[in-house]
């Protein structure tokens, strides 16, 4: 046990110490950087020694797109034509999700439940800031690493192996930019749906979450939709590879990051709650204990930013390798384009088949279901199936897999 002069002496002492852990902070970070910019001056120069590059045929990054415009579909449609219908689409689907998104802003909400949920907003917050730093210099870790192996051991184009990075970068924009908008439909819906579950009706409880999984996920896989197509259907078809593993490089680091992160953050925030709960003698998530808050944020980062980014991650990942694998393994180039055209019109009837069922099954269930009052919560929970829905994502695009003929 420490005396009270000791105790007052260590309190006095304590705060000497910060400025130089700030100064060893700022140190760390300078080298960090300064090595980083030896290591791409490096690769810069290797760029500058290699007058005769050589040309690979391997790997995703020299893969080369055929001409959609040379194989037809549905009686003359060119695949083009048909994939910058899928485009429409994507920006149909990203209204829908915009739209849903206002439709919760808009639900009526208690005060005092708005001011929690914004308090826990604004931790979510401060936490994504940070983690958008930590992905910054992680980038640069990685973007060193890129330059290194395709500039100096594969050779590439130092236009090449910009455009990697380039695209490495929009990978882990959209990664990080999905689960802030998770993060923010999530504390919308939270208080929404503790507002409504007041009422006394089970149907409120069920529809709220599930219109802000529909949010962010028509959001989430309309942006990858659009981002992919942009890539087929305007960039040069020699620069394509390049885009698509840069893509994918970007995109799996930000949802590695933000879904190892997030994980940490909630067991350290859920253990810190504990604590509290044992130290002062009240209940874990009693608001006068606090690490409530700080439980709540880890909740939203680990189940929310986590899931989010790591859906639109593989999404995306998924895509090239199907592009990859089929640019590969087939040679006849009319081939490949039906086998694209056809992975691609599955992917733009995803978007319309869960817009429609989601639709459909909201419809429903509001017709039989949002009136009843009972105290039977789980019973009627487990009720509300969504049937509709499933059976309609299943039928609708095996119903369309004629389209590449």
């Amino acid at each position: 046990m420490l005396s009270h002069s000791q105790s007052r002496n260590f309190s006095l002492n304590q705060p000497a110490g910060a400025p130089s852990v700030a100064r060893s902070t700022r140190t760390l970070l300078s080298r960090v950087f300064l090595f980083a910019a030896l290591l791409a001056l490096a690769g810069l120069c290797a760029f500058a020694q290699d007058a005769s590059p050589a040309k690979h045929a391997g790997g995703e990054a020299n893969l080369v797109l055929p001409d959609f415009s040379q194989a037809t579909f549905l009686d003359g449609v060119s695949g083009r034509t048909l994939l910058m219908g899928g485009l429409a689409v994507g920006f149909l689907g990203l209204l829908f999700g915009l739209l849903m998104y206002k439709h919760l802003q808009n639900l009526p909400v208690h005060k005092s439940m708005l001011e929690v949920s914004e308090l826990i907003y604004e931790t979510c917050k401060t936490y994504l800031l940070t983690q958008g730093k930590f992905l910054l210099i992680l980038e640069l870790f990685i973007g060193v690493i890129m330059i290194f192996y395709f500039g100096v051991l594969q050779h590439f184009e130092f236009i090449k192996v910009a455009i990697i990075l380039l695209f490495s970068l929009v990978g882990i924009a959209g990664s990080y930019s999905v689960a802030w908008f998770g993060i923010r439909v999530n504390t919308f819906a939270n208080s929404r749906c503790a507002f409504a579950a007041l009422r006394g009706k089970p149907y409120p409880c069920y529809a709220i979450p599930l219109q802000a999984g529909m949010s962010i996920g028509m959001l989430l896989i309309s942006v990858e939709l659009l981002l992919m197509l942009f890539i087929l259907l305007f960039v040069p078809r020699d620069y394509a590879g390049p885009c698509f593993i840069g893509f994918a490089i970007g995109e799996s680091l930000g949802a590695a990051a933000l879904r190892v992160a997030g994980g940490i953050f909630t067991k350290i925030a859920d253990i810190g709650s504990d604590l509290m709960k044992i130290v002062f003698k009240i209940k874990e998530d009693d608001a006068r204990n606090p690490g409530v808050i700080a439980d709540c944020t880890g909740d939203n980062a680990g189940d929310s930013v986590g899931p989010s980014a790591d859906g639109f991650e593989t999404y995306g990942v998924t895509g090239v390798a199907l592009i990859s694998f089929i640019l590969l393994a087939v040679k006849d180039p009319l081939v490949q384009i039906q086998l694209l055209v056809w992975i691609f019109s599955m992917r733009i009837m995803m978007v319309v088949a869960s817009a429609g069922s989601g639709m459909l099954s909201s419809a429903v269930h509001i017709r039989c279901r949002s009136s009843r009052d009972t105290r039977a919560w789980q019973a009627s929970i487990r009720r509300l199936r969504p049937w509709p829905s499933t059976s309609r994502s299943i039928t609708k695009p095996l119903g369309d897999t004629s389209i590449s003929r």
